[in-house]
This record gives structure tokens, sequence and C-alpha cells, in this order.
């Protein structure tokens, strides 16, 4: 089976690898050097075209925070998701790379550059692009006001979207095809749990994948394969790895 896509990254990050991108710019603030978005496009663009390969961006979800300068302005702070899908012109054949972004502005750029962000380093990553020194920081910085508790507070999970959440559901069904004894299934509930973890699924959410895994496991106890009753039905309800939380 063809897979043109790992070959044309490969040949990129051949290529990337005799030159890299180096930091050419100069953050005004603090003097030091960085890499911007231009200079990964202006890499890239043409060896992206030299070997078919295309990168399409899918942005999974998007936060913003209002914060406040250390002058009193106002001063937005954009976390966005981003999938990006490395495809193959040559056979259609793809990877998908997830990676996030973050950015601040007093006006309206700050999830512009979010999605820069998070284009640069996932296509710095993807293809081991050489870099000296620390990590990137964009041409500003931003002197934030102290924001009291919200300077301390834990991260939370992100709220999965609607769509999202119908998405996992399928994939839920998917993988529940694959399942054939108790313990497949509660391989599979162990995972899923993790993800509802992360991506802090609603309520009505968690009972419906709940009732998904229930029905799988006694479908596989009144099978044939498995004759008798099933061990634990009711009382391992409160044990159910997706009643965590």
């Amino acid at each position: 089976m063809s897979c043109k896509v790992y070959e044309a990254i490969a040949a990129v990050t051949a290529e990337m690898s005799k030159e890299g991108i180096s930091k050419g710019r100069r953050n005004q603030q603090q003097g030091y050097q960085f890499r911007g978005i231009d200079d990964v496009y202006n890499a890239l663009s043409p060896m992206l075209a030299a070997h078919k390969l295309c990168i399409l961006p899918r942005i999974i979800s998007r936060d913003l925070i209002e914060r406040q300068t250390a002058k009193g302005g106002a001063l937005f702070y954009v976390t966005v998701e981003a999938e990006f899908d490395f495809v193959s012109a040559e056979d259609g054949s793809k990877h998908t790379v997830r990676t996030f972004g973050e950015a601040m502005d007093s006006a309206d750029k700050a999830t512009n550059k979010a999605m820069s962000a998070a284009y640069k380093y996932a296509a710095m990553q993807t293809f081991c692009i050489p870099t000296e020194g620390d990590n990137d920081a964009d041409a500003t910085t931003h002197e934030v006001a102290p924001s009291g508790n919200q300077q301390h507070r834990p991260s939370q999970p992100k709220p999965a979207s609607s769509a999202e959440q119908k998405r996992q559901l399928a994939e839920i069904d998917t993988d529940l095809l694959d399942c054939h004894t108790d313990a497949d299934v509660k391989r599979c509930a162990d995972v899923w749990q993790h993800i509802a973890t992360r991506d802090q699924w609603s309520r009505d959410f968690k009972m419906i994948a709940k009732d998904k895994f229930d029905a799988k496991r006694k479908q596989i106890a009144e099978s044939e394969d498995f004759p008798g009753d099933f061990p634990g039905s009711n009382d391992d309800v409160r044990q159910h790895p997706l009643n965590a939380g």
C-alpha cells in the first residue's frame, strides 16, 4: 500500500537539516533573537511544493482570557488547540499532528498569533528543524498586571465541544467493535476515562458513554462464549471507570 506522506516528510526534513531556520529577528523590548512565522513560511513553502506535501490546518478549540496590562490597558490571552493534516498530493495519504498555540495581544491579533504559533511548532517538530537557544517568543513582550488568585489557579481540563463529543461517541462505538471479552471492554473504558478527564466531558455524555460500555459487557456476558450470569453486573457500577469524577 502506497504511503507517500512519510516519504515527503522525510524529504523536507532532510533539506531543512542542512540549514535550519536562523533566529534573524530581534525582540525590541528585551533584546533576544527569535524566528517569526514568516521565516518558517518562507523556508518551507518551496520545499512543500517540491515534494508535493500539503499542510492543512483545523482548529479544535479556542480559549480567550481578558487580562490587564501593567499600565491598565486590555490584554487578550488566547490559546488554540489545532490539528494539521500533512497530506501527500501524490496519493492522498496523510498524517495528523495536534499542537497548541498561545499568544497575547492588546488589539485583535491574539487569535491570529496563536494560530501562527501552533503552525510554527507543528512544522518545527515534525520536520526536526534545527534551532538555536531557548524556545521562541513573539516579537512583543507584554507586561501583565498581577491577577490575584488567577495567577496561581491550577489549569483545568478544557470542555469538549458538542461536535467533538459526538465524534468521540462514534469512536467509542468503533472501538467497542473490537472488544470481544470483558477485559477488552475494561481496557477500552480505561482509555476513554483518561480522555474524559482531559476533555472535561459533560455529565450527560458520561452517562451515554457508560451505557455503551455496559451494553457491550452485557452482550458479551449473554453470548454463547460466556454462558451463565455475568459476575458483578450490578455491584461493579460504583467501580465503573466512567463513574469517576
